[in-house]
């Protein structure tokens, strides 16, 4: 039965990196990632949680594509465009399939809301990212405010806001339709985790993370090398705490805030 799943797994998983090759959304080290931790994932979890993960990942992906032109000047900021490379993909979905791999050793109702909370919150944060530097609002620094170019680190709107409340909310109710119970809660802590896990991203950006500083553009990004081909040099945080540790980080606040939400509820999965 479980040689059966994996297999399954491994051939649903190679079939989506496969088209997400072609559409150029993933690099070839990010495809042997992806295809590792769906293989994880969902050989370990079940179905529903490799379906979680394809709905972060598909819909993810179709929206890095929307309106990329617009997008361009403020992807410029990013440490890595569209492409998914193996650092990102394990930030994004790494602890996932970890706990996939937990749930299989250690049996325990509170493995599958804290997988929603992390799916919800890459989910959520990357939503806010794809669709919240379209606002046409410039963004805020989240810690005092002040009002920041579209991409800064640690910059939030409030479409971004939304769009990312909205996001988890989708990986919440995703995860209420296959279970077909407990829509109302799965709906809430999905919405609730990927918030504060998107929050806790924008947080981290704009205090700890390491941003560099473009002397011939005269901008912040958290490149090294910027796309201009100037050597950026450091401008704040933490030297090791680049954009792929943030995500992985806020992903584990934002499972943590889902299952405590899920236990003060206090409801459970059978």
């Amino acid at each position: 039965m479980i040689g059966s799943q994996f297999i399954t797994a491994f051939l649903v998983s190679a079939l989506v990196v496969a088209l997400a090759v072609w559409r150029g959304s993933l690099s070839r080290s990010g495809a042997v990632g992806a295809a590792v931790v769906g293989t994880l994932t969902f050989g370990l979890g079940g179905w529903q949680w490799g379906a979680l993960l394809g709905l972060f990942f598909v819909s993810s992906s179709l929206l890095s594509h929307f309106k990329e032109a617009e997008k361009r000047s403020a992807a410029e900021k990013f440490d890595k465009g569209h492409r998914r490379d193996m650092g990102q993909v394990a930030a994004n979905g790494g602890i996932g399939a970890l706990v996939a791999l937990m749930s299989a050793l250690v049996l325990s109702d509170a493995w599958y809301p804290f997988f929603i909370g992390i799916m919800a919150t890459v989910t959520a944060d990357t939503w806010a990212t794809e669709l919240g530097t379209l606002s046409k609002r410039p963004p805020r620094l989240i810690t005092n405010g002040r009002v920041v170019e579209v991409g800064t680190s640690g910059g939030i709107s409030w479409l971004g806001t939304v769009v990312s409340l909205a996001g988890g909310g989708i990986i919440g109710l995703a995860a209420s339709i296959m279970g077909s119970r407990l829509i109302l809660t799965f709906i809430l802590i999905g919405a609730v985790g990927g918030l504060a896990g998107s929050l806790f991203d924008s947080l981290l950006g704009a205090t700890v993370q390491r941003i560099y500083y473009c002397e011939a553009c005269q901008k912040d990004t958290e490149r090294r090398l910027h796309k201009c081909g100037t050597q950026t040099r450091p401008l704040r945080g933490w030297p090791w705490l680049n954009n792929d540790l943030v995500n992985f980080f806020a992903s584990l606040v934002g499972g943590g805030v889902a299952l405590g939400l899920w236990i003060l509820l206090g409801s459970y999965i059978t």
